[in-house]
């Protein structure tokens, strides 16, 4: 059977339609991301704080501050880059992340279409008849394309938010970038396509130390396929998973022996091994003291440098120790928590496992476009091509290393924490892999004019192309509600946080300058909306400790709270911060009375030296 050429007549309309139409599609979804860029709500917390800090150290070339066993300086890096090109201030920075943050999701775009490309290669290269494949597979290059960018619009809508100062997204990129150039070196041996597989996920490494255990994997897939199912020698084989370990090696060896020097012990990072302490262990994740064995849970802790306790009761730390960081305590929890050693927790891992498969159901019914699809198709006729045999040769069985390897990276963070945002990438490879086994029915690929039924086809490329335009469509329309919902509250621009800025300039009133140090109470104020204090440039070294989200309460029945602000004050701090959220403040009780609104915020500050 002879492949059908781009400008052989028997072509059917809608993949011409697809191919024509394809460029500006891509300059739609473009164009309407950096209405993101522009308008995506203020979304902040303190790990978005730690990347800035990073980035800050990075642009001061303090290499000290830089090696973090949890938060890894690629995605900092970006940040940097795109504060150096716009000349950001700290009143300018989160525009220029924001922008940051659109070009990794350019990037995404270039990543997931050169996926879908290597997938459909290495589909056509594992043909019986090469010639063949795309007239027997209902999708080809361009539909396959389309429901790619559709699905990552979806994903940036949802949980990649350009308004996120994370590196998840830019993780997915380049996870993607190396399971294309993974499936290209399969489809070819070529040695190049090895080394780029190590290249790309050295630099995931570098973005988040997940990607070592997923590096490992995906060079065992290499080797794995090419051995066991493409039949070639080890003599063959060999050589090019050790340019793609070695490539890999290159990149994140510096990084990894930097971080085992800092620690004075073998390091790839240790932000697994923390989570699956706190997670699935039970160990106390914030602030944990030696004297704390009743929180240690199922791991193994002898603290190194544990934060320093300045009262018992209420919980007073200083983080005074820790030269870097906004609020140091965040800025590298591995210092602090420096020698816990996990260990195994069956219950907790059934309890967790349990938590995550609830999550990863919450997910799909999160995302149903893909799966509303593929359903459709199959009841239209379509087939999946998920026959291959163990045992017999590599024909059809394309999809076995990015389906499996997408499946190992929700099953690794099962293991210990899954979110959203964490998953994506998976999701988008099992889905694609998934759409591009659809084989057409019996006949229907068949080029002669009296066998073909080729009905099917037009019609899954009429879906792709509906679903891909009414993604955009409600992009666009969301994009149209955040410029309303800013110029409502009289923002001009997503990246604003009146709260943060008011609270900072509020500070600037009451005698805090760039430089000082200061203290706060309350898990608003200290942890998860701390970038009021970057933006009046003081570091948080005090902290009285409360895991309520607002704290006016707490400071209502502290108990001994004359001597906590003695305590306090001891240490230098210019003000104590705190978030009384929706409470009145009552002047009847003399310990409020000294407290001060920062600006028309819910945060207050007490003066102190």
């Amino acid at each position: 059977m002879a492949q059908l050429s781009p400008a052989d007549p028997r072509e059917d309309t809608s993949a011409t339609l697809l191919r024509r139409f394809y460029p500006f599609y891509c300059i739609l979804v473009a164009a309407i991301t950096f209405g993101y860029a522009l308008y995506d709500r203020f979304q902040l917390d303190g790990d978005a704080v730690a990347y800035m800090d990073i980035g800050d150290n990075l642009r001061a070339h303090r290499w000290a501050g830089i090696v973090n066993g949890y938060w890894h300086p690629m995605y900092p890096a970006f940040l940097s880059l795109g504060h150096i090109l716009l000349r950001a201030t700290l009143r300018t920075e989160l525009r220029a992340y924001y922008f940051a943050n659109y070009a990794i999701f350019l990037l995404e775009m270039l990543a997931i279409v050169v996926f879908c490309d290597t997938l459909i290669r290495l589909r056509a290269s594992l043909e019986p008849a090469s010639g063949a494949a795309d007239a027997n597979f209902l999708l080809s290059r361009y539909p396959l394309r389309y429901l790619a960018l559709a699905l990552l619009v979806i994903a940036s809508q949802r949980e990649l938010s350009l308004g996120k100062v994370r590196p998840d997204a830019l993780l997915q990129a380049l996870l993607l970038l190396a399971l294309a150039a993974l499936l290209t070196h399969l489809a070819t041996n070529r040695l190049r396509y090895a080394a780029l597989v190590g290249l790309a996920l050295g630099c995931a490494y570098l973005t988040k130390s997940f990607a070592f255990v997923f590096a490992l994997l995906c060079i065992f897939a290499l080797a794995a396929f090419r051995w066991l199912l493409l039949r070639h020698s080890l003599a063959r084989v060999f050589p090019a998973a050790l340019i793609a370990l070695t490539t890999f090696a290159l990149v994140a060896g510096p990084y990894i022996a930097a971080l085992s020097r800092q620690h004075s012990r073998l390091d790839f990072g240790d932000s697994g091994s923390l989570n699956y302490a706190w997670y699935v262990g039970g160990t106390e994740k914030m602030h944990l003291q030696p004297y704390q064995t009743a929180q240690f849970g199922s791991s193994e802790i002898h603290l190194k440098h544990p934060e320093r306790e300045l009262l018992h009761s209420p919980l007073i730390l200083s983080y005074s120790e820790m030269p870097f960081g906004t609020y140091p305590d965040w800025f590298d929890p591995t210092y602090w928590n420096d020698q816990i050693k996990p260990h195994f927790n069956l219950r907790g891992e059934l309890a967790r496992s349990q938590r995550n498969c609830i999550l990863v159901v919450r997910y799909l019914f999160n995302h149903p476009e893909a799966l509303i699809l593929l359903a459709l198709l199959i009841a239209l006729g379509a087939r999946a091509a998920l026959r291959w045999k163990p045992g017999s040769s590599a024909t059809n069985a394309f999809w076995i290393a990015p389906l499996l390897l997408g499946i190992a990276i929700w099953a690794i963070y099962a293991i210990v924490n899954t979110e959203e945002r964490y998953v994506t990438v998976a999701y988008l490879t099992i889905t694609l892999t998934l759409f591009a086994t659809l084989r057409l029915p019996e006949g229907v690929g068949d080029p002669d004019p009296c066998n073909a039924t080729p009905s099917l086809r037009p019609t899954a490329s009429i879906l792709i192309l509906l679903l891909a335009l009414l993604t955009a469509g409600e992009s666009l329309r969301t994009v149209f509600d955040d410029r309303r919902n800013l110029s409502a509250d009289g923002s001009r621009r997503g990246w604003y946080s009146p709260t943060m800025v008011h609270t900072a300039e509020g500070l600037r009133s009451l005698g805090v300058q760039p430089g000082d140090t200061v203290a706060c109470v309350g898990f608003s104020a200290c942890l998860d909306d701390q970038y009021w204090a970057r933006l009046a440039g003081v570091r948080i070294l005090t902290e009285i400790y409360d895991p309520g989200t607002h704290a006016y309460l707490f400071l209502s029945y502290m108990p001994s709270r004359d001597q906590a602000i003695a305590v306090v004050r001891a240490q230098g701090a210019k003000v104590l911060v705190a978030d009384f959220g929706i409470a009145r403040v009552s002047d009847a009780d003399p310990f409020f009375r000294n407290w001060h609104q920062v600006g028309d915020t819910t945060f207050y500050a007490l003066p102190l030296n």
